[in-house]
Parts: structure tokens; sequence; C-alpha cells
């Protein structure tokens, strides 16, 4: 919901009425994750995908019809082999989709949320999908407040705790409760969407390879900050104009920044007296990827001083070296896609193989088969 956040803040504070379709959950192939979402707004005005392009017309119609009768609904589509040329998701996957209208009178915490999103303040939004509950509630909640109501103090109170457990691992996803919030119980069927901030990536190096690995990390959503000891080269117009710049020695700024789960940290300094230190540091704290550039030969002496330093197996295992697939890069760009191709790969468990050499969902599911293994 970030990208199309603009739009929905004019029309919410212009007082037009929109309809909001929010993917809510996925199975198999879904071609978009539990939180995109879609809306139609006044001048049939649509922003946003929920399928990649597969249902948008049938989105579209029913967010009319929902704006029109200001009552929440819950849809599903897929894939229909019986009538090829029913609406559906030719990717043979299946979404559900919580359509739903916002005025300021539906929904009068929007525009807290909407500016705490923009703000990269977390907060979770807690919306009821099934049950006794009035389907389409909001319940917004954040590490130190909530606001709106699904309908019954306990109910609130159980939902307001699991908001800020998923709000702390960034995760989006359905829960189960009784009318008043039993635990164990399935009556009502509540929706969790987080917005955390955005990831970090911090890049050390102000070469030309970190302006190109800056550029495509804040075109995958995260907040890039490039750092380097040369104030020569850690010069803000060498890099996007949203890329933080720093000048300090890498291991002193990575020492004083907090890392978390997500952080992503890529060494392009391809210097033993930058890229040494400052990887004892990150191979010893919080992070999802700790990528280093350097040849084979490079790798090799750069091992040799961290095991000297005295990192262990696990934590040497954690860095990837000579960083990036092997795509046969040589530009900058070139290797700027090897570096976040892996980034993506990690992330998601991918081989990093063609996927016209695999098997199975090109999407599957947590914990579901891989992509080498039958659906």
């Amino acid at each position: 919901m970030r990208e199309i956040l603009p739009a929905l803040n004019r029309w919410y504070a212009a007082g037009s009425p929109f309809g909001l379709a929010t993917v809510v959950a996925v199975s198999r192939s879904a071609p978009r994750d539990p939180g995109a979402a879609m809306a139609v707004g006044p001048g049939d005005e649509a922003v946003g995908s929920v399928s990649g392009g597969c249902v948008e017309g049938a989105v579209f119609e029913l967010a009319q019809e929902v704006v029109a009768s200001g009552e929440a609904r819950l849809e599903t589509f897929g894939y229909s082999d019986e009538d090829a040329f029913a609406v559906g998701l030719t990717c043979g996957g299946e979404i559900t989709l919580l359509v739903r209208r916002v005025t300021r009178e539906d929904d009068p915490t929007f525009g807290a949320v909407a500016e705490s999103v923009a703000a990269g303040r977390p907060v979770t939004v807690a919306t009821v999908l099934d049950g006794p509950a009035s389907r389409g509630a909001t319940l917004a909640v954040w590490p130190d407040e909530v606001a709106g109501s699904l309908g019954s103090t306990g109910l609130d109170v159980a939902v307001t705790a699991d908001a800020r457990g998923e709000l702390a691992q960034g995760a989006t996803g359905q829960r189960h409760y009784g009318p008043d919030g039993e635990r164990r119980e399935d009556a009502v069927t509540v929706f969790l969407h987080s917005f955390a901030p955005p990831p970090r990536m911090l890049v050390f190096g102000a070469i030309d390879y970190a302006a190109a690995v800056a550029r495509i990390g804040a075109f995958l959503g995260y907040r890039v900050t490039v750092c380097d000891a040369r104030p020569v080269f850690a010069t803000p117009k060498r890099f996007p104009a949203d890329v933080e710049v720093v000048v300090d020695w890498p291991h002193r700024y990575l020492g004083a920044t907090t890392t978390d789960s997500r952080t992503v940290i890529c060494v392009l300094t391809h210097d033993p007296k930058f890229d040494v230190p400052l990887l004892e540091e990150a191979l010893r704290r919080p992070a999802a990827y700790i990528g280093a550039m350097g040849s084979r030969r490079t790798h090799d002496h750069r091992m040799k001083r961290l095991v000297e330093a005295g990192l262990g197996e696990s934590e040497l295992s954690r860095l990837r070296s000579p960083v990036g697939l092997d795509l046969g890069a040589r530009t900058p760009e070139e290797v700027a896609v090897s570096v976040a191709a892996e980034i993506v790969a990690l992330r998601w468990g991918g081989s990093g193989e063609p996927l016209t050499a695999t098997g199975g969902a090109i999407h599957p599911r947590p914990g579901g088969p891989s992509r080498g293994e039958a659906p």
C-alpha cells in the first residue's frame, strides 16, 4: 500500500469515498503477497494492483459496488479449468480480497495510519474479515497507542497484543479469535497488516559499484546508506537523492549503527584496512545478508585475516563472498543486479537457477515444496 498512499491521502483529505481492495490470503502460485492493495477513487481513478493484471477488471467493478453500498465484501478469485474465459488467475493460484469503503466516517483512523506509514513509523492495522464482528471494522495499533475498535473490548485487547507481536516481526497475516477475543477459537477472523519501517541497506565503499548497488537497493524498497572514510568519494552528488551518504570509518560507523534481521550489508571497499575490521563487526551482529566484493584470491586472504581476528566457523559462514550470483556481470549496473538477485534469493529461499530448469510452484508456500519438488 505504500506505493498508492499519495492517491489515497488525496482522496481521504478531500472527503472522497474510495474502495480499497487488499489481498488477505493466497494459495498456490499467487502473484501478489498478503497486503498488496488496489484502490478505486473518484472519477474511476484506479491505483495499485492485487494480481498483476489477472483480476483487476473484476476488482474495479467490485470496488465501485462496495463504495455505493458501503458494505465490505470478502471475495476469492482463482483460475477455472472448466471455463478458461472466466475471471481468474491464469497462473493457477488463488487470492482472497477484502474490499471495503474508506471515508472519514467509515474509518476515522485511516489518516493517522497513512501518515505513520509515509513517515516510516511502525503501525499494524487489524481488520475484521469474518464472524459476528462487523466486517471491515479496523483497529490501528502502534507500539505505544491504539485507535479504533473491532466491536468488543475483549477482542480489541487480544488483537492489540497480537498486533504488536506481529509488528515487531514485520509480519502480516490472519488470526482467529472468539467473539470477545478468546484464544483457541475461530469465530472471528482478523487480518493483521503490519507496516514496519523499510529495512536498511548499508553500502560501504563509495565507488561506482556502490552507486549502482545503492540505486537498486532503493528500488527494492531499502533505506540505503553509503559510508566511506574518504570525503573525496563520499559526496551526495555521486548518489541518488534518496540515499544517505556518510563520511566515517566503516567499522566505526557500523559499530554505532543498529542492525536487525532484515538489514543488508554490502562491503565494497575492496581494501583490507577497511573491509577486515568492518567484517569483524558485521559478522558478529544481526543481519539478513552480508556480502563482500573481491576476487577469490582477495576472499581467501580476507578469510585468513578474519580467522586470525578470532571469528569462528558459524560467523564466517554468514559471509557471501565473492558477492553476488554468477550472471557473468561486468559493468557496475550488472554487478548490482547480481548482488540484488542474491539478496532476493536468500530472502525467499530461491535457488538462483533459471526457472526453466526447476519444477514445482514458482512462488512456493512457506513450509511447502521447493521448486525442485512436486507441488
